[in-house]
């Protein structure tokens, strides 16, 4: 979003009381997350919504290099966010974007992992040339999540245990996001600004859902969202799947930590940000921090991260460029993009 710019010292200010009777001061959740400010929508956005705007721009895109709407053919909404149980959003999009009737479309949701998963699954669509394009998009607001976790903090009988399993919901932000992917063989050379695009050649899976009790997030009774997260214990299960994924991801893509000239990953917060590089071995230099001004963003953070640093110029498509997701539940996926 444009604005709605909420701080932490903003969120700690109305958690004022919890802070004096517990006796902690303000600054904790920048401290232990890095995170300085995330972004809301305004109250009542839908998530398909914000799915759409991202959807349209990069249509636009797209058609600038030959690919017109109509020739997608599956459009995929992988946000942690949804409209509503039934129909899937991905049909709200779909008639709002105006796609084809002969374009697929559903739902794939797989917490912060959805929009990773989806780039995988299109492109094995396309490589069978079962379709030409497609169209993934993403549309998360965290605003819910958190004001329902500090309606809930401000109960009276709130201990220090009750808040930090709750952290983790005030660190979530807003955004975002949509990505076209096409076969080699009805695109131009180049960009419209004269680049090569970049080739997505390598995804990587591995899960470890032993962990899915760690992080979960559902309606309470009263009907707020709200998300239960053993961040510590995460941190540590996250991390060492993400080993295990990197070895396998190097074995499919035939890179090594040198190979890989940018590193674009799931921003969760910057602990998190630096025991992950450092467990697999890649360079904090190589990564495009995002996390300090957006927050953790869910599904929207690995395409929303990765866009800024094309436009900021920290990647390009000449870079070969990993995309490291985890999601909770555990999952975690590695995407390797190469110029070829």
């Amino acid at each position: 979003p444009d604005s709605g710019i909420v701080t932490s010292l903003q969120l700690e200010e109305r958690l004022s009381p919890l802070y004096d009777r517990l006796n902690l001061h303000a600054g904790r959740i920048e401290l232990m997350s890095g995170i300085r400010e995330r972004r809301f929508y305004p109250p009542g956005t839908r998530p398909s919504t914000i799915a759409t705007r991202a959807g349209e721009r990069a249509l636009q895109g797209a058609k600038k290099v030959g690919i017109d709407r109509g020739s997608i053919g599956q459009l995929i909404f992988s946000s942690v966010c949804r409209d509503f149980l039934e129909p899937a959003s991905a049909s709200v999009v779909h008639d709002a974007l105006g796609l084809p009737a002969t374009a697929m479309s559903f739902d794939l949701s797989n917490a912060c992992l959805g929009f990773a998963n989806s780039m995988a699954l299109a492109a094995s669509l396309i490589e069978s040339r079962a379709i030409d394009s497609a169209l993934v998009v993403a549309g998360e607001d965290g605003g819910p999540l958190c004001e329902g976790t500090m309606r809930a903090l401000l109960a009276p009988d709130i201990t220090r245990k009750d808040l930090k399993r709750a952290v983790a919901s005030l660190t979530i932000g807003s955004g975002g996001a949509a990505m076209v992917l096409a076969h080699e063989s009805v695109l131009p050379k180049t960009d419209a600004a004269g680049a090569p695009f970049p080739h997505l050649t390598t995804a990587t899976q591995r899960s470890a859902t032993e962990h899915n009790q760690l992080c979960q997030g559902d309606h309470s009774e009263g009907g707020a969202m709200l998300m239960n997260t053993d961040s510590e214990a995460l941190l540590q299960a996250g991390v060492a799947l993400a080993k295990e994924t990197w070895d396998a991801f190097r074995q499919e893509s035939g890179w090594d930590a040198d190979q890989v000239e940018r590193v674009i990953t799931h921003q969760v917060g910057t602990a998190h940000r630096r025991a992950l590089l450092d467990g697999v071995g890649l360079a904090p230099v190589k990564d495009h921090p995002t996390v300090e001004f957006l927050g953790n963003i869910g599904s929207v953070s690995l395409p929303i991260t990765y866009a800024l640093a094309r436009e900021t110029g920290f990647a390009s498509p000449e870079h070969s460029t990993a995309l490291l997701g985890i999601g909770s539940g555990l999952n975690c996926s590695m995407l390797a993009l190469e110029n070829r």
